[in-house]
């Protein structure tokens, strides 16, 4: 049956992939993305292949902007009843040389920016006694990582804010998880290597269980699931999706 969905950082890499397969799926889906070119260019293509699509440019940091871009959705497409928080930044930087910025802009837009999105929506979904949330956190909020400790900081963060979330909302019908990805081949997790701040993805590759790398995809089949009527019973969990690295 098709919904209402929002998709964050849904005009590029894994939020792409999810707003994808969701408009595939049926669903009327609102992209938000602060990259005008890109949000056009990939709403574009979604609309040309029949797809009931929208496509809002929102920095998701800016609550000012996120309350008037959901009040858009619900005219538009009506009530909300999908959001997945793909929206995040990722930087590489050894903890003295964060600055106060640095550590600000990272919380703001993986933290504070879901809170926004989350809490512009929910209404919807109590109302209507039904409701998916899914947030794209990290194994990196699971495990740390060397060098981002900002960034480890906001993922784990993410979880924590998930299943609160899940527990709130548990008596409304809705469901909260989360998605925390290991390394997904994107252009970021590229620039990343090719700038040496990560190893060569292919090398990572091999040394995987599953001998690869993930996709956007493999983190919008799980998406998928977590939005549907079968994912009624799950909430409050963390989905990983990381090809065997953390089993």
């Amino acid at each position: 049956m098709s919904k209402v969905a929002v998709v964050t950082g849904g005009a590029s890499g894994i939020g792409a992939a999810i707003s994808r397969r969701l408009a595939e799926r049926g669903h009327k889906v609102a992209v938000f993305d602060r990259s005008p070119d890109t949000l056009k260019s990939h709403v574009g293509e979604l609309q040309d292949r029949g797809l009931t699509v929208s496509g809002h440019e929102v920095d998701v940091t800016d609550r000012a902007a996120v309350d008037p871009a959901i009040s858009l959705v619900r005219n538009d497409f009506g009530p909300i009843q999908i959001i997945v928080a793909s929206a995040g930044v990722s930087d590489f930087q050894p903890f003295l040389d964060i600055s106060v910025q640095d550590w600000e802009r990272t919380l703001s837009t993986n933290l504070t920016g879901t809170f926004h999105c989350v809490q512009a929506a929910v209404a919807d979904m109590i109302d209507a006694n039904w409701g998916r949330i899914v947030t794209i956190s990290s194994t990196a909020g699971q495990s740390g990582a060397r060098n981002q400790a900002h960034y480890v900081a906001s993922k784990g963060g993410l979880i924590a804010f998930t299943k609160a979330l899940a527990f709130e909302f548990a008596g409304n019908g809705i469901t909260a998880n989360t998605i925390p990805p290991g390394l997904i081949d994107t252009p970021l997790a590229r620039a990343a290597a090719d700038d040496g701040q990560m190893p060569n993805v292919d090398d990572i590759a091999a040394m995987m269980p599953v001998k690869r790398v993930g996709t956007p995809e493999d983190v919008a089949a799980a998406c998928d699931f977590l939005c549907s009527e079968d994912a009624g019973y799950i909430t409050g969990a963390q989905l990983n999706i990381n090809g065997g690295v953390y089993m």
